[in-house]
């Protein structure tokens, strides 16, 4: 029994008519009678009463018409569910960001704006480190996700640079530099990486994979030293709270500047030009319709409304 079947025969019970129906139906009426045959056939029972001047359904046929109209109205709504779906207007959309991410004022902008134009998606939302959140993607237990610096690159995984910020030097409230007397102007004078040489420095990243902190080692051994590590943590709020209990310093985000404002300190880094902080869209490539397809169009466009505003705060 066919769907084309179910309408074939809703059609003829309502219009009590083989000849109208195939009219309404665009269709000549021997096409049309054969399929009412064949259902016939295919049921084992008659659906219809033949008179000279029309058609009434029997007992049979009286069931059949309620089942079918339900069917096809149950067909019809899924479709129409379905059309919603690939419109990005209904379903669910897993959503994963870092912790560092998660700071940036771009992400809850987005979350909000997102909700905003679609109410029916379901959002589920995880933090989580870059690796994990990366294998995820890929493994499609989340559709999206925001990051900073990939720390890997699995294929069929797609990185986009949202938007860039420059980096911070977070330092212990007792730290030298941290000019517990200065003023203002004094904490907004760049901290070159060479004063950092002898401090025992604190690192969120994946052993052996790039990264923000990969790079800021990098750029360490270009300045002359090898930074001496006191702890390597999973998130970056991790290794906050270690500059404030005075365990050693890092580096993190701009957007991140204030977090335990009473016991850390804040200082540009003077090689900040050679080392920022972006902000990433992860997906999966093939992931192009939908609910994650929505949600990077739109992270795309107020990355560009945004990023004017980033560059004038850094």
């Amino acid at each position: 029994m066919e769907l084309r079947q179910l309408r074939y025969f809703v059609a003829v019970a309502e219009a009590a008519h083989m000849t109208r129906a195939a009219e309404q139906l665009g269709i000549q009426q021997p096409p049309l009678s054969q399929q009412i045959r064949l259902l016939e056939q295919q049921l084992g029972v008659r659906l219809f009463h033949r008179h000279p001047k029309g058609m009434s359904l029997t007992d049979p046929g009286k069931i059949l018409l309620e089942e079918a109209r339900r069917i096809l109205q149950e067909v019809a709504s899924a479709r129409q569910l379905m059309a919603r779906v690939a419109q990005g207007r209904y379903g669910r959309l897993a959503i994963g960001f870092t912790s560092s991410a998660a700071a940036h004022a771009f992400t809850p902008e987005v979350l909000r704006e997102y909700r905003a134009r679609h109410a029916e998606v379901e959002l589920e939302i995880s933090e989580m480190n870059a690796a994990d959140l990366t294998d995820a993607v890929a493994a499609a237990r989340v559709h999206v996700g925001l990051l900073r610096v990939p720390v890997a690159r699995p294929p069929g995984i797609a990185f986009e640079t949202l938007l860039s910020e420059p980096v911070r030097v977070a330092l212990p409230l007792a730290h030298p530099l941290a000019l517990r007397e200065g003023t203002a102007r004094a904490r907004a004078r760049p901290v070159a990486l060479k004063q950092l040489a002898d401090d025992p420095f604190i690192l969120v990243r994946r052993p052996g994979a790039p990264g923000l902190y990969a790079n800021l080692l990098a750029l360490c051994e270009a300045q002359g030293f090898v930074p001496r590590i006191a702890a390597e943590v999973d998130r970056m709020m991790t290794s906050l709270n270690l500059v404030a209990a005075g365990v050693g310093v890092t580096v993190v985000p701009a957007s991140m500047q204030g977090a335990h404002a009473q016991a850390v300190v804040y200082r540009p880094l003077a090689e900040g030009g050679r080392l920022d902080a972006p902000l990433t869209l992860v997906y999966r490539e093939d992931d192009c319709e939908g609910p994650a397809a929505h949600f990077t169009s739109l992270a795309r466009r107020l990355a560009k409304r945004t990023q004017p505003r980033t560059r004038a705060g850094a």
